[in-house]
């Protein structure tokens, strides 16, 4: 019996069901198959269904594969927007040294996630049990922490170690992220994505996103440029200036539909609706 058999085992002796999800690199390096999946995911969550997620081995090559479930496990953190990002070890946390060479060695019962330090003290790989060893799950709280989640680290041999942690348990290594998951967010639209077109809103438009609402369609006036949902596109105002940029929810053959046209009107439009907003006020950073 493979690991997802066994989780899958457990959680329906508890009466909780469960959908193993296969992910790969390109799931999540592609904008529209990283909202895809985002989607796929929420959806279970708000169903009560708990996602099991592995990598799907059977299509990857050894150049665009996660490499550990740390990582994999940082990446649907951001993926979800959780808060926190819980990584279970064969160790009781983070030491100062390798409990296992070193007797002096010390937990480390909480830091910053992205302190330079602990990657220097993390070391190589563990045990069979812990594949990528320390270091791995270092970095994959410094990735956690770029989108604003905290991470713990924390034996899985504790006793009811989730449980206790969720109750705010001082268990383990707790790594803090300095940033909110929302401003990280927002700085990683504003420096990291070059804008794949744009539209033009009016004043009224202007003055929402500025009072932190997110963008509809009855304020664009035109569309410039080709591109795909989940694009980063630039607003502009009237006299061309940039305003905002984010990751719109349509692609720019339907906003043509829809610009100017009320939000009741989109599913009339253009035979569903998928988002009431253009671009969401989380997916947008004002520049």
């Amino acid at each position: 019996m493979g690991l997802t058999q066994v989780y899958e085992s457990f959680f329906s002796k508890q009466g909780i069901k469960t959908a193993q999800v296969l992910l790969t690199h390109e799931d999540l390096a592609d904008r529209n198959r990283y909202l895809n999946a985002r989607s796929t995911l929420n959806t279970l969550i708000e169903l009560g269904v708990v996602p099991i997620i592995n990598e799907n081995d059977t299509v990857v090559t050894d150049e665009i594969r996660f490499g550990d479930n740390d990582t994999l496990g940082a990446l649907v953190t951001n993926l979800v927007d959780a808060e926190v990002l819980i990584i279970l070890t064969d160790q009781a946390g983070l030491y100062t040294a390798d409990p296992r060479l070193d007797p002096h060695a010390k937990l480390i019962s909480e830091g910053d996630a992205e302190d330079k330090y602990y990657e220097s003290i993390a070391g190589g790989a563990g045990s069979d049990i812990s594949k990528g060893g320390m270091i791995t799950k270092v970095r994959a709280a410094q990735r956690a922490a770029r989108s604003g989640a905290h991470t713990l680290i924390v034996s899985g041999r504790e006793t009811e170690a989730l449980i206790r942690a969720a109750n705010g348990d001082r268990i383990g290594t707790f790594l803090k992220a300095n940033t909110t998951p929302l401003a990280a967010r927002k700085q990683w639209l504003a420096d990291q994505l070059r804008p794949s077109g744009s539209v033009c809103i009016d004043d009224g438009a202007v003055a929402a996103l500025r009072a932190g609402k997110s963008l509809l369609p009855i304020g664009v006036k035109h569309v410039e440029g080709e591109f795909e949902r989940g694009a980063l596109i630039s607003c502009l105002n009237m006299q061309g200036e940039e305003i905002a940029r984010g990751l719109v929810n349509y692609p720019s053959r339907e906003v043509n539909k829809i610009a100017g046209r009320p939000t009741a009107e989109i599913e009339r439009i253009l035979g569903y609706m998928d988002e009431s907003e253009l671009i969401h006020r989380d997916n947008l950073v004002l520049v």
